[in-house]
């Protein structure tokens, strides 16, 4: 029986590899990757039969990856990030599930780092209350319902990250999200991260605001960034770092000691 790994490979270059990933591309015979990512790890890959396809091409790479296992082969299909996070995790299990392949091949999956978990680790601690994750990629989904989920989630105080923000002819989403960003009442913490994990990784904390007033122009933003849009609560330390307490001092004294009288974090 042949075996395919769906390996994540965590938000880009090879710092977030973990290492069943690089177990499972060393072992693999097959690598199957959009093409970037594949490039990503040249060190990994180099000795490897490597498949790959440009973007808008994923089901014709999960179909090679399957047919490949099917005869018998050890195929690593990379999916960058985590694979169930916006990624190939469900395409691989729905045309699993489609072709009723489960007892024809070995079929397993690894998490990764998710670039929003990159991210958070890069400046400080913003996730510490409830947050979400929406990708303002139309492609697969009805733009009406992405910006339905955006203004409940702002409703909602969520801290939110943002994925797939803007292409070069991809704007209108992105405009939409500015829009409601400006309407909010109170000013809110932004970071911009793009490239996560690799040479030329840039991250830049400023203020809804300023992303809206720098507008869908703004070069900053791209399919390679990633937004976080801090909730009611986040706020700058006194060295710069991004922090959305969790309300431990809002309940507890320095030692430890709950207050006599305190506020639960709204």
């Amino acid at each position: 029986m042949g075996k395919l790994t769906l390996v994540s490979t965590g938000a880009g270059g090879n710092r977030y590899l973990t290492n069943e990933a690089i177990d499972a591309i060393r072992e693999a015979d097959l690598i199957v990757a959009y093409t970037k990512y594949a490039k990503d790890l040249p060190e990994l890959v180099a000795d490897k039969e490597v498949f790959t396809t440009p973007m808008t091409k994923e089901i014709e790479r999960v179909q090679h990856a399957i047919d490949e296992a099917q005869k018998g082969r050890t195929v690593a299909l990379l999916s960058n990030g985590d694979a169930n996070v916006y990624a190939m995790g469900s395409l691989v299990v729905e045309l699993l599930d489609t072709y009723d392949m489960w007892d024809k091949i070995e079929y397993s999956a690894l998490p990764g780092i998710s670039s929003v978990l990159a991210l958070a680790s890069e400046v400080g601690a913003p996730l510490s209350q409830d947050f979400c994750l929406i990708s303002l990629s139309d492609r697969l989904t009805a733009a009406e319902l992405i910006q339905k989920r955006i203004r409940f989630a702002l409703e909602a105080d969520f801290v939110i990250s943002i994925y797939n923000p803007k292409s070069k002819s991809r704007l209108a989403p992105y405009q939409d999200m500015l829009d409601q960003l400006e309407a909010l009442e109170e000013e809110r913490v932004v970071v911009v991260a793009r490239d996560l994990g690799r040479p030329d990784q840039m991250i830049k904390i400023t203020t809804a605001k300023e992303l809206v007033e720098a507008g869908t122009a703004n070069t900053d933003v791209n399919m390679s960034t990633t937004l976080l849009i801090g909730n009611s609560t986040t706020k700058l330390t006194k060295d710069g770092r991004v922090l959305t307490p969790r309300g431990y001092l809002n309940k507890y004294e320095l030692d430890g000691k709950q207050k006599g009288e305190w506020t639960k974090v709204n």
